[in-house]
């Protein structure tokens, strides 16, 4: 048997490692769920229920007078008087119409100005600062001067809640067509489309997210200058019962008109959610 040579000034050969690399786990790691999880059913009334038993069990244990909130079964009952010899429905109706005029003019106007001014940059240097400085206005302030412009008849109600809503509508929708995707832009020119196409294929979906955002605070608008419209003159409508129960002292009346502006707000809101959660469903978002 031959024996192994080692020639001088070479290196000696490496050991073979005897050790095993440590084991790595591969398995991947568990998911955090940070989802708010499965919508709940009702979750809208839950709030609303709960603020009412606490009515109801103030006013049963006589924690709250009724000389300063009347309790819910008598302005059931008021409701039922006003109810039954029609004085609630005319009223209401009044309302309804008021805010509904206002809304339609406030939203169109909004909508108009927004384009204008979101889609043309002499639009946007000549409409968005004079708007942004009445944002920084309140509308209600400028109830003393549309009186004297306008008289103290239907027009300046109208007029006052459409200016109400026009401001929520222009802001957001204006926000929702600069917040466009640049590469939707440079897709549109590559595609060569119409300035018209452009507007219906790119645009309004675009800002359809910023406008109904808009149209919700726009419905809340419109209901906060109702209340206030319906105080200076009024003959008929919602504000115009309350103002004259104040007179009388009828707290149960004017819970009863509270109650019925917080139902129009409510169900206004609920449906243009409703309008929102169809409208986007293709927006997945953290509410699911």
């Amino acid at each position: 048997m031959s024996a192994a040579v080692t020639i001088p000034g070479a290196a000696a050969p490496a050991r073979r490692a005897t050790t095993a690399a440590p084991a790595v786990d591969v398995r991947p790691a568990a998911r955090t769920r940070l989802r708010l999880g499965r919508p709940i059913k009702g979750s809208g009334l839950i709030g609303v229920g709960a603020l009412a038993a606490v009515w109801v069990a103030g006013s049963a244990t006589g924690f709250i007078d009724p000389r300063v909130l009347s309790a819910p079964w008598t302005v059931v009952t008021t409701a039922g008087g006003l109810i039954a010899d029609g004085r609630l429905q005319q009223n209401l109706e009044v309302s309804l119409t008021r805010s509904a005029l206002g809304l339609l003019f406030g939203v169109v106007a909004g909508v108009v100005l927004a384009l204008v001014a979101g889609l043309s940059r002499v639009g946007d240097a000549l409409l968005d600062g004079p708007i942004q400085v009445k944002r920084a206005i309140p509308s209600l302030a400028l109830v003393p001067l549309l009186i004297l412009w306008f008289g103290i008849g239907e027009e300046m109600k109208v007029i006052t809640i459409a200016i109400g809503v026009l401001l929520p509508v222009y802001v957001h929708t204006h926000n929702g067509l600069r917040s466009i995707d640049a590469r939707f832009v440079e897709l549109a020119e590559t595609l060569a489309l119409r300035r018209w196409q452009f507007v219906r294929t790119v645009v309004l979906p675009g800002a359809l997210p910023g406008f109904l955002l808009g149209l919700r605070f726009g419905v809340t608008g419109s209901l906060l200058a109702l209340v206030v419209v319906e105080q200076v003159n009024s003959t008929a409508g919602i504000g115009y019962m309350m103002e004259l129960a104040r007179s009388y002292g009828q707290t149960d009346v004017i819970v009863v008109g509270l109650v019925v502006y917080g139902l129009l707000g409510y169900l206004a809101d609920t449906a243009v959610r409703l309008l929102q959660r169809r409208a986007l469903t293709w927006r997945r978002t953290l509410a699911g």
